[in-house]
């Protein structure tokens, strides 16, 4: 059995199915991605109800909204105003290229079309991976700091890894299938908001039992 296998049935046994992504669209996936860029998820949900309550949940909307509207919408996800300009980069890009269909951005494979994403200035690996996990329903791993951090304490990784690498790992270690891929990541998640803080809290863990004779492993800082 793989560490990426032993992982994740370590922690869906504790604690199951986690629904994630909550969104009612894939189009609201995306727009959560984008604003989830160093933010907690609770705020991304106010600068989310925030477009929603405005009527400016859409592709067209954010695309033709003044800017500072759209700033004082999305305030609550923070660096609002970088936040804002990628998003309506995103929503004109979708309209230009796509005629604002994004079955069209998600045609073919799940490498082509993180390749496509990672094209737009502002979407990174990170969101790329999201989007096409989360809202094109395509196989692959948002690889962020969670999933770094518990690899490297158990000794999987030794923390120089770069981001490909530790996509590849999960994508290895697991079935390419997108349901399992997508418990893996809010498990992953789950577990390193709980647990594998800045300062690890290992009693309770899930993953305990998997760390290194001796314990965690601190790595360098990344």
């Amino acid at each position: 059995m793989s560490h990426a296998r032993a992982l994740f049935d370590a922690l869906h046994s504790a604690w199951g199915p986690q629904g994630w992504w909550p969104a009612r669209s894939p189009f609201e996936v995306c727009v959560g991605a984008i604003l989830a860029q160093n933010t907690a998820w609770t705020n991304v949900e106010k600068a989310i109800a925030a477009l929603d309550a405005a009527g400016a949940l859409s592709c067209a909307a954010i695309a033709e909204m003044p800017d500072g509207r759209l700033e004082e919408l999305i305030r609550p996800a923070g660096t609002f105003r970088v936040k804002a300009a990628r998003l309506k980069k995103f929503c004109r890009w979708l309209q230009d290229r796509f005629g604002g269909d994004l079955a069209r951005v998600f045609e073919g494979s799940a490498e082509s079309v993180r390749e496509r994403l990672l094209e737009l200035n502002g979407i990174g690996p990170e969101t790329a991976d999201a989007m096409t996990l989360y809202a094109a329903g395509l196989p692959t791993f948002p690889a962020d700091t969670y999933a770094r951090r518990i690899l490297a304490r158990h000794g999987w990784i030794d923390g120089h890894e770069t981001y490909d690498d530790i996509r590849e790992w999960f994508l290895t270690g697991l079935p390419r299938e997108t349901p399992l891929l997508n418990e893996a990541h809010a498990l992953v998640v789950r577990a390193g908001k709980a647990h594998c803080r800045t300062r690890p809290v290992c009693a309770g863990c899930p993953l305990e039992p998997l760390l290194p004779p001796g314990g965690v492993r601190e790595p360098e800082p990344w």
